[in-house]
């Protein structure tokens, strides 16, 4: 009776509560707001092929009790509890032998023909209890008929009252720990789940939504596995981090806590003794964030060979047992680890260290800043996934998985497993767009792409039309470019009128050069003469900035008589027709 629990699944927050985390589910408890644990195991007996068509009247009954009806005032007593609704074997059961003269036996036996889901077996027994119903029952034909209907769904899949109840007490207590201790319920459930990389990033995004920040493994709190830190941090476990074994973890660990925290990167090198301690476990220990404490990931990857030396002589002191000269002079040990200064790494690059060697990104991902700056004009994959089918839309994503097919026509095609900060979707790539796009393709890679909404199927899936690398140098220059339609969709390029007859490489190219960071106000005047002089020259974007020059091909195509107009935008050393 925990009012917490029933908010928490009122709100929809069922990720990693038990036979309640599926989208389907969470939409239908959304609705019904239950009370009680009986809605809960009704939810769980319903939601199966068959009874699930029940479940639309279930919630109606729940929040309208005028709305309950019995089709037998002798139903009541067994139907009471689920507001009129047969919801389980056992109803079924009863029906049978209170309205049909069944004997135990012979409602056993119709249990039985339900479990088997065998349409001979449910055949007989349909004429049996349709016999029952008027003969015993003194139902009439029509009557009997309507009852049969509401039982027949069972035929397909119907579960026992005891197992419901039993499903619904561990979704109900699995939902009261996630509800109550939210951190330390989310730490057990990805050490349960530590082996599926899609529950954990699931999980990292259900994290951030609970106010939760998961962050990386640390050397000096990490535990094996995920690692409660308070209520609003949870650490990744060492034993996640790739080519990393299990003794050198257990090893460190034993370590930190039979001789305290580990002070410095030279304390963590003289006490750590293990022959797998070597150049892979050091490398994928930074990588990862474990040692961040201790320095930059970057002058730690460049001073390894300086921290294996020392490792080394510590341990050769250690095996001699002798007097160690580092404990006794402490200031030598800290000039013999001096780092040698080095340019830090980059965001984008940290965190494909983290997406390499813990499988997702972890204390960021690469899509924020780029979604940040752009505003609505790029939508989140939380939000695609709502679209309607036909929209077009941004995204900005990673790319976690690619599958390449060939069609009937031995064309190659791609389907993407992509996502954001606010979740994953399928990114479909056609033959055309993939063999255009196919170097892109990989990875690890994130981009921006404009693309089609489809919701085939009842399956919402996004139709890539094109593509373009987002990195540091470029995130807050596309976002602008986004924000002022200077890159759109194929389909709002054929609204536009854009001739789509001739092969694209067929098409004259106009290069416009932007140096620097182009204003709003430069944006806006371009795509207006973009927008109003449709022809066949294809427009594509030379931007210029730090030193490098990046290439953009836009989606518009104007007439040579615009040329003007935009030399008098950028300038005329700026424009050029290849």
């Amino acid at each position: 009776d925990d009012p917490k629990t029933f908010e928490l699944l009122a709100k929809g927050q069922t990720m990693g509560v038990f036979q309640l985390g599926g989208s389907g589910m969470t939409h239908y408890l959304m609705e019904l707001k239950p009370e009680r644990v009986e809605d809960i195991m009704a939810m769980v007996a319903l939601y199966r092929p068959g009874p699930m068509e029940s479940i639309p009247e279930y919630i109606k009954r729940k929040h309208n009790a005028e709305l309950i009806r019995y089709l037998d005032p002798r139903m009541e007593e067994i139907l009471d509890a689920s507001y009129g609704i047969i919801t389980y074997q056992d109803d079924v059961m009863l029906i049978a032998i209170k309205l049909a003269g069944y004997s135990w036996l012979e409602a056993d036996k119709l249990r039985k023909a339900m479990g088997k889901k065998i349409p001979e077996e449910m055949a007989a027994q349909k004429e049996k209890l349709l016999d029952g119903f008027v003969k015993k029952g003194k139902l009439s034909k029509s009557l009997a008929n309507q009852l049969w209907k509401l039982i027949e769904p069972f035929a397909a899949y119907g579960f026992n009252k005891a197992h419901a109840a039993s499903y619904g007490m561990v979704a109900y207590q699995t939902a009261y720990m996630k509800a109550n201790y939210p951190a330390i319920y989310m730490t057990a459930l990805m050490t349960a789940e530590s082996a599926d990389l899609a529950k954990i990033a699931e999980a990292v995004a259900e994290c951030a939504r609970l106010g939760i920040k998961v962050l990386p493994p640390d050397i000096n709190e990490s535990r094996l596995n995920f690692t409660y830190i308070d209520d609003a941090h949870i650490r990744f476990g060492l034993l996640a981090i790739k080519n990393l074994g299990v003794d050198v973890i257990e090893t460190m660990i034993t370590e930190r806590q039979t001789g305290g925290a580990f002070e410095d990167l030279a304390d963590f090198a003289k006490r750590i003794h293990h022959r797998a301690f070597n150049r892979k476990a050091i490398e994928a220990l930074i990588k990862a964030g474990a040692l961040d404490r201790f320095g930059e990931r970057r002058e730690l990857l460049e001073n390894l060979d300086q921290i294996l030396l020392f490792n080394k002589n510590a341990q050769q002191q250690r095996e001699q047992n002798q007097g160690s000269l580092f404990d006794l002079t402490p200031d030598l040990v800290g000039e013999k680890l001096k780092l040698k200064p080095t340019p830090p790494a980059s965001g984008f690059v940290k965190l494909a260290w983290e997406k390499e060697l813990l499988g997702l990104y972890v204390s960021a991902h690469p899509t924020e800043d780029i979604l940040r700056q752009a505003g609505e004009s790029i939508a989140r994959c939380s939000q695609a996934l709502l679209s309607p089918e036909g929209a077009f839309v941004y995204v900005c994503v990673g790319i976690d998985t690619v599958k390449v097919i060939l069609t009937k026509k031995q064309e190659r095609m791609a389907f993407l497993g992509v996502g954001d900060v606010s979740g994953s979707l399928e990114l479909i790539v056609f033959p055309r767009t993939f063999t255009e796009y196919q170097a892109l393709l990989v990875e690890g890679a994130v981009l921006l792409v404009s693309a089609k909404v489809s919701t085939k199927d009842g399956v919402t899936k996004l139709i890539a039309s094109s593509f373009i690398a987002v990195d540091e140098r470029n995130a807050s220059e596309l976002a602008q470019m986004v924000r002022g339609g200077l890159w759109i969709p194929e389909s709002v390029a054929e609204k536009l009128q854009m001739p789509e007859s001739k092969p694209k490489n067929a098409m004259p190219m106009i290069e416009i050069s932007l140096r620097g960071k182009p204003s709003q106000d430069m944006i806006t005047d371009l795509r207006e003469v973009f927008a109003s002089h449709p022809g066949t020259g294809r427009v594509c974007l030379l931007v210029e900035s730090a030193g490098s020059t990046r290439r953009i091909e836009t989606e518009f195509s104007m007439r040579p008589d615009a040329i003007e107009a935009v030399r008098g935008i950028v300038g005329k050393e700026n424009v050029r027709i290849g």
